[in-house]
């Protein structure tokens, strides 16, 4: 299906690409926030990539800890499985960018000091392998919008960047972005008309800290507006609760993910309630 100017749009890719990459180089983005490009033979082939598809993402496997295996795990009517009939550790990633040139893939993953996926970044080098799979397909934005609002906290970083960076020509954009502190504030690629809003959470996060940074902003005077926003799956619900029915925007022109929950781990973000339309 092709893209709508006024809807997102799911396109599936076909089969579930399995691809077991390694590590070209690791860079530090912010003290907390690390960007890993990958590289491989299995990307020789490309990689369904699309633009203005900020959230398409893929599936990361990662090495077992205690031995530094790799196995790809094969899909099934019970999830995804290792040969051996156990759940593989993996964890959902937003593709950050895809050089088509030099066959490279780039995941910027958050450094919070726990959790399979955080220890295995904090200590990744060149040559480190890693298995990818998908993604199962892009989810195209729509392009036909004058105005664009992106809110998120630290995990949804990658989505809205690439969001800013993407922006059909003449487009205006708001983002509102939440992180720890000064020190987590990233340069972030953007042009005339978008204005970038960073709220810091401090060393006590307040689930509704992006909702009332969110309801300090100043809408567009018509409804003629798209709006993303991603993140802590608790935060995303009065959020999405306010751009639907307080300013009253169509469902078409909202789109909120919830991409983790607190205490949660392995969330599957598809199976998130967010509340009712």
């Amino acid at each position: 299906m092709d893209r709508d100017a006024r809807a997102v749009v799911r396109r599936p890719v076909g089969t579930l690409g399995r691809r077991v990459l390694h590590v070209v180089r690791v860079e530090d983005v912010t003290p907390r926030y690390r960007r890993v490009v990958l590289g491989g033979a299995d990307l020789d082939a490309g990689f369904p990539w699309a633009d203005l598809a900020p959230t398409d993402h893929v599936k990361v496997v990662f090495p077992d800890p205690a031995t530094g295996e790799l196995l790809l795990p094969q899909p099934g009517p019970g999830g995804l499985r290792n040969p051996d009939g156990t759940r593989p550790a993996v964890r959902d990633y937003t593709v950050r960018a895809w050089d088509a040139e030099a066959r490279e893939l780039t995941l910027d993953l958050v450094l919070h000091g726990h959790g399979v996926a955080s220890r295995w970044a904090s200590s990744a080098r060149p040559g480190d392998g890693l298995g990818v799979l998908g993604p199962r397909g892009n989810v195209l934005f729509p392009h036909g919008y004058p105005c664009y609002l992106a809110v998120g906290d630290a995990t949804a970083l990658p989505a809205i960047s690439r969001l800013l960076e993407e922006l059909p020509d003449g487009a205006r954009a708001t983002a509102i972005l939440e992180v720890e502190d000064a020190a987590e504030e990233q340069r972030i690629a953007s042009r005339e008309g978008v204005e970038i809003v960073w709220v810091h959470r401090g060393a006590h996060p307040e689930a509704d800290r992006l909702e009332r940074a969110l309801r300090a902003w100043t809408p567009p005077q018509d409804d003629d507006w798209f709006a993303f926003a991603a993140g802590e799956a608790t935060a995303m619900r009065p959020v999405r609760q306010y751009l639907r029915h307080e300013l009253g925007l169509p469902r078409a022109q909202v789109h909120v993910d919830g991409y983790w929950k607190r205490g949660e781990a392995g969330l599957d973000h598809h199976a998130v309630d967010l509340g009712d339309d």
